[in-house]
């Protein structure tokens, strides 16, 4: 019996284990049968948007969120697969999309699928967020294709009718070449269509040449300004007859075939100087021999055309010439074939500049040279520029152009902050000015444009001389200077300039204040404003004591002596003096002024010691102590116990 278990326990260990079992395949069957819900039963708001709409991205009609997404869990964030369109090419190949042929639509090229299309769903085809020409508006103006006349494949059947969405081997996505394009609407044998073009077989050539492909204000979709042979059918004016074998061919040489029509010395108007192009007879070079969407025939509008040739000049600045920007551009100061003027200019130098800027201040006493001469363009560049008042360069470098060696002077240890960041035209006017130097205005009244809070007036407050009169240069250089705050010359000096009883006064003297010897009068006095006497920058003691720390730290932890602790200058003189140290008088003398030095309780406390042979600060600490008599920090035993007897011999009266 002892290696066998009782029949009872044998059975409750084996239902025991039936039941864990059991409960087991109920845990694991719960596991199995759990349904995960889908992205869009907690997305309830994006469902109800994007589920109705005709136009519905695969993912999102089959609930396959996760081709595209990754799960998020509880963060409510876009975590796409990948960045951008490389998510979309995953499943659109480069091949479908045509990445490699010559020319790819911009967005595509960029990156920028969701720019024209929805990932999830439109209301349009193909996922676009908007349907036809509509959706191109969107980047593309359309005012340039709303004209009075359209397109009838652009108003019927919108840009797809000519433009390929993806990429193209032909210029501007078209789905083929230009001219084959066109004919595949245009029969070009129709009789109207031959009459139209005088017969001539531009099945061969570019109908874009004369006709707006989009919208036009003229009839026939024709460009605003048409030559006149054009206009009429007559193209046998310039070219070969239509049944010519060339008949496209010019019937005389481009220069003199237009001269033909256009007088040169007309167009010249007896200009010595001539515009390359115009001199060299290559008139296409700026007009278009058919028709074009600028005034005159040019090729291009306004200042476009210049610049393809004059490439800097259509450089972005940020200083631009309104003269360039506005109105004519170029032509507002160039002539477009011939001028009596070097650069094709309309008149010579300030004479042109004077037609717009007619009124610039008026007479001025003091004129600055280039000015007067008229040199305007030694300063300004007259097509804009990336400087201020469209100066050729920074204004220090401008001016420095002509005034060498004020650079050279003004590479000192200060200075002045518009010096410093080249902005010479802060505080001078660099055409005139009725003040020296071509100053803005009149002496402090250019420096207030800065220092305002400085200059401010205050009825409460002293001013120095100098200051209250706006005389700021009696003092400061206004460029720069070797000394801080561009003082003329060092602080000592300067002052005496003015204050010379002081400097007098100290050069004899025996003993002259810290302060003045090292020429820092600034270190009490402001110089400019202050609501104190004396223009101090603080009070008495306060001000001393900014100086003398150590004895500020006595003063502060023992017994202040009363007239220390009032005013300094009781005892002391503030510049020089003829008593050490700078007292304002001998030293018996300054003390018998509080002190009764023959009174009988003084010649007892001192043992009838004659006070003329007495120095008190051989004792006594003149400015703070924690004895009741003023004695210094450290006494002899013996004077502490008032045992004079000591160590001195008592002389009989």
């Amino acid at each position: 019996m002892s290696g066998r278990k009782p029949l009872p326990i044998v059975l409750a260990l084996g239902l025991w284990a039936a039941l864990l079992v059991a409960a087991g395949d109920a845990s694991w069957a719960q596991r199995r049968t759990f349904k995960s819900k889908q992205c869009l039963d907690c997305h309830e708001e994006f469902a109800a948007r994007y589920l109705s709409l005709p136009s519905r991205h695969p993912g999102l009609a089959d609930g396959g969120c996760e081709s595209c997404h990754l799960r998020h869990g509880l963060l409510p964030a876009l975590i796409l697969k990948q960045e951008g369109s490389d998510l979309c090419l995953s499943c659109h190949g480069s091949e479908e999309l045509g990445l490699e042929r010559a020319h790819v639509h911009a967005p595509l090229e960029q990156g920028d699928c969701t720019s024209c299309h929805d990932p999830h769903a439109s209301a349009g085809s193909h996922l676009l967020k908007a349907e036809g020409a509509e959706a191109c508006y969107e980047c593309h103006e359309p005012a340039s294709y709303r004209r009075a006349v359209v397109h009838a494949a652009l108003e019927e059947g919108g840009c797809a009718s000519c433009h390929l969405a993806h990429s193209s081997d032909e210029p501007a996505l078209l789905s083929r070449a230009s001219t084959s394009l066109c004919l595949s609407c245009h029969a070009a044998r129709e009789a109207s269509f031959e009459k139209a073009h005088g017969g001539y077989p531009v099945a061969s050539a570019d109908c874009s040449a004369c006709h707006d492909p989009h919208s036009a204000e003229q009839p026939r979709l024709l460009k605003t300004s048409v030559h006149g042979p054009v206009a009429d059918a007559a193209c046998d004016v310039c070219h070969q007859p239509a049944d010519s074998s060339s008949a496209f061919a010019l019937s005389e040489e481009s220069g003199e075939l237009c001269f033909m029509c256009h007088d040169a010395s007309d167009l010249a108007a007896e200009g010595q100087q001539a515009h390359a192009p115009f001199e060299a007879g290559s008139c296409s070079d700026c007009h278009d021999p058919h028709a074009a969407d600028a005034p005159s025939l040019l090729a291009r509008q306004g200042n476009l055309l210049c610049v393809e040739c004059h490439a800097d000049q259509g450089k972005p600045v940020t200083s631009a010439h309104a003269a360039v920007t506005e109105g004519d551009g170029c032509l507002t100061c160039h002539a477009p074939h011939a001028a009596d003027h070097g650069q094709l200019l309309l008149a010579r130098g300030a004479e042109l500049c004077s037609t717009c800027h007619s009124d610039d201040g008026g007479q001025r006493r003091v004129e600055h040279e280039p000015f007067s001469a008229g040199m305007c363009t030694s300063c300004h560049n007259p097509h804009g520029s990336n400087s201020v008042a469209i100066l050729h360069n920074r204004p220090d470098r401008v001016c420095y152009d002509c005034h060498g060696d004020s650079e050279i002077e003004f590479q000192q240890t200060t200075v002045h902050r518009p010096v410093m960041v080249g902005n010479c035209i802060a505080c001078h006017d660099g055409h005139g000015s009725n003040e020296p130097g071509l100053l803005l205005a009149d002496g402090v009244d250019t420096c207030s444009g800065c220092h305002q809070d400085l200059l401010r007036q205050d009825p409460a407050e002293n001013q120095h001389m100098p200051f209250e009169g706006g005389d700021c240069l009696t003092c400061h250089d206004p460029h720069a200077s070797k000394l801080e705050g561009m003082i003329l010359s060092a602080q000592g000096e300067l002052c005496g300039d003015c204050h010379s009883d002081v400097t007098d006064g100290a050069a004899s003297a025996e003993t002259v204040h810290a302060p003045l010897t090292e020429g820092q009068c600034t270190a009490c006095h402001s110089p400019h404003k202050s609501k104190l006497n004396a223009l101090l920058v603080e009070l008495g003691p306060e001000l001393c004591l900014s100086c003398h720390e150590e004895l500020a730290e006595q003063m502060r932890t023992a017994r202040a002596h009363a007239p220390a602790a009032r005013d300094c200058v009781r005892c002391h003189q503030p510049h020089f003096g003829e008593h050490r140290p700078l007292l304002t008088g001998n030293q018996l003398s300054l003390c018998g002024d509080c002190h009764d030095l023959r009174s009988e309780e003084f010649s007892g406390a001192h043992l009838g010691i004659d006070p003329a042979v007495m120095n008190c600060v051989s004792c006594h600490a003149p400015h703070a102590s924690d004895s009741p008599s003023f004695f210094k920090q450290n006494e002899h035993a013996p004077f502490a116990a008032g045992s004079c007897e000591d160590c001195h011999l008592a002389r009989e009266g």
